[in-house]
């Protein structure tokens, strides 16, 4: 991994993508980009707040935008000092287009995304997930590390496999991007209904490909619905994980990222989420 971008609101800055960040940046000594977003439309004032006397106050609109500039700026500032002392590598970039766009573009050039599940680019709070972070995941062009808005280290890594490629797509794609957390504890966890044997999809082949990768990984596999006995277990964990997720197929067209599984993990847990699709 060389390049890692991490998307930021300059108006509400959040320090848990900055602590995530550095710590994979340190780890693998790549260029850090921090992306600050900003979007036409989006300000911290609301519509009523520049009225007066029935009509749109140039005063204070110029002196709610300057207010917001000032703030953006700042933001901006922190994470440049923060990087300098860090020593870490880095560039900056201020997008005032439209934020998901911007970001869209920028993944294609990139190893790694990573931003706040919280992440709206709106003055109030959206239900998770906003839908920014729907259509970021819908069409980004890397892997993407959704993260919650409190750092902790990761203690063990969870693999959600169902057999599909996209599953394994994603081991890749972590492997590639976190080779510094391989001695971390590791489960493969699968879900299969019922009806089904608690066999290993495609067993021989699985772990023989996470040998290479994770030799003492433990095998787990659960009978019932995949979204609520996944849930259900990853409640259950004492320490803190990182979730892995590819596709896991509920029906043939249900994906991670949109709308079912990555959902109900961004609004039930705490786990920084590493999603990666082709």
């Amino acid at each position: 991994m060389k390049k890692i971008i991490a998307a930021f609101d300059g108006l509400k800055y959040s320090e848990a993508t900055t602590d995530y960040a550095f710590s994979i940046a340190k780890q693998n000594h790549v260029h850090l980009v921090g992306i600050f977003l900003d979007d036409m439309i989006y300000h911290s004032y609301r519509f009523p707040d520049v009225i007066e006397n029935d009509k749109v106050s140039d005063k204070k609109l110029k002196e709610l935008n300057a207010k917001d500039a000032a703030t953006r700026k700042h933001a901006i500032d922190l994470f440049k000092t923060s990087c300098e002392n860090a020593g870490i590598e880095f560039a900056v970039r201020h997008d005032r287009n439209v934020a998901v766009k911007d970001l869209l573009h920028e993944s294609i050039y990139s190893d790694l995304l990573i931003v706040g599940k919280k992440e709206s680019f709106r003055i109030y709070n959206d239900e998770l997930p906003s839908d920014f972070i729907q259509d970021l995941l819908a069409d980004v062009q890397c892997a993407v590390m959704i993260v919650p808005d409190k750092y902790s280290p990761p203690q063990s890594v969870i693999f959600l496999y169902d057999g599909d490629p996209s599953s394994v797509y994603a081991v890749k794609m972590f492997c590639y991007a976190f080779t510094e957390l391989k001695h971390l504890p590791a489960k493969v966890l699968s879900v299969k209904p019922l009806r089904q044997s608690l066999h290993l999809l495609d067993n021989r082949l699985m772990k023989e490909f996470m040998k290479r990768q994770f030799p003492n990984a433990e095998y787990i596999v659960l009978k019932g619905d995949a979204e609520n006995t996944i849930l259900t277990y990853l409640q259950q964990q004492s320490e803190q994980a990182l979730v892995v997720l590819g596709a896991y197929r509920r029906s043939r067209v249900s994906r991670w990222f949109r709308p079912s599984m990555a959902d109900v993990l961004m609004i039930n847990t705490n786990f920084p989420l590493f999603i990666a699709h082709k």
